[in-house]
Formats: structure tokens, C-alpha cells, sequence
């Protein structure tokens, strides 16, 4: 349970909570939530990765359920699965 957070206020809150092992945003989402983001993944050293997909909000929905273009992996196998399987399909947009 908890392994995502989908949504602005669930993944700054698991980003905050140090709760959060890799957060993902979507193609489409906002410069100002993109800078928040980084911001705070960053911030007092929490050193939080962050990935830029290719996905859409909508695309994100479907796999997740719920439309957003902040997604959060709260657990860490599952955050080194993502990283490993978007570093190997060309997902991410560095």
C-alpha cells in the first residue's frame, strides 16, 4: 500500500516526508510544477530522483487511475525497477 502518490499535494507531501524514491513528471506538465518538483526533491539534501516522461497526464491516468502530471514511487525496489525499465525503453526525456 502507499507504493504511489499520485497527484500535486500527495507527492510534495511524500517528497517532504522523505517518503518518496523517485518522482515523475509528465510531458505535459506545468514549468511551474516542474521547478516546484526538482525544488523540493533537492532541497536539504534529499537528492530524490527525478524523471521527465514522454507519458501525458492522460496517459499517466490510465496506467495509475488517476489523471495527474505528478507521480510519486514510494517504495524503493519499486523505484529501482521504474528507474532501471525507463533508463532501458526510452520513456524518459533527460
Amino acid at each position: 500500500a502507499k507504493k504511489l502518490s499520485c497527484g500535486h499535494d500527495a507527492a510534495v507531501g511524500s517528497v517532504r516526508s522523505k517518503s518518496a524514491k523517485l518522482c515523475l513528471l509528465s510531458s505535459d506538465a506545468s514549468q511551474r510544477l516542474r521547478n516546484e518538483i526538482e525544488r523540493e526533491a533537492d532541497f536539504e539534501g534529499r537528492a530524490i530522483p527525478v524523471r521527465h516522461l514522454l507519458s501525458t497526464m492522460d496517459e499517466i491516468g490510465k496506467a495509475t487511475g488517476l489523471k495527474s502530471a505528478v507521480v510519486t514511487v514510494n517504495d524503493e525496489g519499486f523505484a529501482k525497477s521504474m528507474l532501471g525499465l525507463l533508463n532501458t525503453t526510452g520513456e524518459v526525456n533527460q
